[in-house]
Parts: structure tokens; sequence; C-alpha cells
């Protein structure tokens, strides 16, 4: 008898990732008998969060969308990563801090899409999928691992990991004039700051994003599309830092400053 759903591999990954990721207890590898060994495994306990959470997803992330960051973590690419409701706050919110070991904001181009885009044979391109974007948002993703240490994880339990999605913040849409500039060259400034103390600052362009975000979310859309799953109107994709991750301790407020396009802040709890 095939074993159910609950009893996978894939299941059980996912709940001893849930469990961690409430508990904010670290974890050092997945057991032996429901570890992910190549991609697709990793995909496919990564699938099992949203039932295994209770969660929606509202979206996507990409992870290590530069060559640094897919050195750093030891990946051979880019990785997807699930948005769950629950973890997503709006610009200005106070963000929980605890238990999170990365301690980063990474200021991102978020797309919510005005279109489905569902799985087909022939690659996406980028002009369609531009044409099914809705909005461009300012934002910042709060990253961690479940696993320590995360960089020894590999590509498998990465993806497993949910690609060390933890929290999201979004800004508001920018306007519909980003449409006519080249993200690839397009300047953000972030500044991190400690009570009424400036920290420091960071700059940072959206050529750190796979060359350009529009190609970060292309990449995506057909990564998707080769796992069977569309990526739905109103979702958002945020598609990896444009800048080397800020550095946070608890009580620092981040804000990232896309000119024209709009800034996004939060707060790291103390």
């Amino acid at each position: 008898m095939q074993k159910s759903q609950k009893e996978s591999p894939a299941s059980q990954a996912a709940q001893i990732i849930w469990a961690h990721w409430q508990s904010g207890q670290a974890l050092k590898q997945l057991p032996e008998e429901c570890r992910p060994l190549t991609v697709q495994q990793g995909y496919q306990a990564q699938a099992q969060l949203p039932w295994v959470s209770d969660r929606d997803v509202v979206g996507w992330k990409i992870a290590a969308t530069s060559s640094n960051g897919q050195a750093h973590i030891n990946v051979s690419g880019p990785l997807a990563g699930r948005l769950l409701s629950g973890q997503v706050f709006k610009s200005g919110a106070t963000v929980p801090s605890a238990g999170n070991r990365m301690r980063v904001a990474e200021p991102e181009f978020a797309f919510t899409m005005g279109q489905d885009l569902p799985p087909r044979p022939a690659p996406y391109t980028l002009q369609q999928v531009m044409a099914a974007v809705a909005t461009l948002h300012p934002a910042i993703e709060i990253p961690d691992s479940r696993l320590v240490p995360f960089t020894q994880a590999g590509e498998a339990q990465l993806l497993a990991d949910n690609a060390c999605a933890h929290y999201f913040v979004l800004g508001q849409a920018a306007p519909d004039s980003w449409r006519t500039l080249d993200l690839s060259t397009y300047a953000v400034q972030a500044r991190v700051e400690r009570g009424t103390r400036l920290e420091y600052t960071r700059e940072g362009t959206g050529a750190n994003v796979l060359g350009d975000p529009r190609i970060a979310l292309t990449w995506l859309v057909n990564q998707l599309s080769s796992l069977g799953i569309t990526l739905e109107t109103g979702q958002v994709v945020t598609t990896g830092t444009c800048m080397v991750p800020l550095e946070l301790e608890p009580g620092d407020t981040a804000t990232a400053d896309y000119g024209p396009l709009g800034r996004v802040r939060m707060t790291f709890s103390a």
C-alpha cells in the first residue's frame, strides 16, 4: 500500500521544518528517512509546507540571485520559495526578531501579478511575463533558515527549508512609470538606524538580481512552470536582494529608498 500524503517523506520533512520554524529551534539536518537528496525532492517537501502550516501561498521569493549569494550558501543557481500568509507585513511594521539567526534585511524589487501564468511546454519570454505584471513594489525580505549551518545544508535541504523564507515587508505600489525604466541600472539606497543614530548606509542596483529583476521574475515563472505550478493573479514575487544584505540587531530600523518608485521601512523587534 502506498504511504499516505501525511506519511510521505516530503510531508515528514515539511512537518519538521515547520515545527522548527514555529519554535525557533535550530536543526542540524533533516532525518535521513525524510531528507531530500535532489532538487526535485526538495521542492516536493517545500510543496507540503502550506498544508502542514495551514497557511496560504500569497507569493514567491527567489534566493541566491547573485553569484555572491550562490557562493555563500553553496548552491549552483537561484532557489524558489513560498511566501506564506501570516508572514507578510506592510511597510513601517515591526517584524519579530526572536529566534532569527540570519539577522539581515534584504531590499528587493517585488512584482504583483495581474494574471495567471500557468505551466506550459514552451518557456515564457521576459516580454510575456512583464505583460502579466500588475504592479512593482519596493520590498524588504527578512530571511532565516531553520538549518544550522545553512551554508552547508545543500540545495535540496534549503529548498525543503523554503529557500530560507521567513518574513517579508511589502511597500506600496510604485507609479506606473516604472515600466519605462531600466531596472538593471536602477539604484537603491538603504540605511540602518539604531534608535536615533545612523549605523550605516548601503547602495545597490537591480543588476545584482540575476542581472535585472525582470530576468529574475522570468526565471521564477519558468521554474514554477517546470514544476507544474501556476503563478497566480494577485501573488507577489520578491526577486532577491539588490545589495549586500543589511546586518541587523534587535531594535534596528532598516529603510530602503527607491527614489521615485517609493520607500519601504521596517523595524526589527527589540
